[in-house]
């Protein structure tokens, strides 16, 4: 399990938006810290230096995900 980042906020597009710990694949499945699925890595974007990971969401409720640490499974 690899940490991802922190997430930012909730996009208009109901995408979650985090700020990039670490880099993975176009596609990687993102979890929380419950190894819960919530969605796919569907775009990374922004400075070189200082990346934002946008997450395709799988659940009801990601406005609950605002402000918590999301993981991948992918290394």
């Amino acid at each position: 399990m690899q940490r991802l980042g922190k997430v930012m906020h909730l996009s208009v597009s109901k995408n979650l938006i985090l700020k990039a710990e670490s880099l993975t694949d176009i596609g990687a499945t993102v979890t929380d810290n419950n190894l819960r699925k919530i969605g796919k890595v569907g775009d990374v974007f922004g400075n070189v230096e200082a990346p934002y990971i946008s997450v395709r969401l799988n659940v009801k409720d990601p406005e609950k995900y605002v402000g918590q640490v999301l993981y991948t499974l992918e290394a």
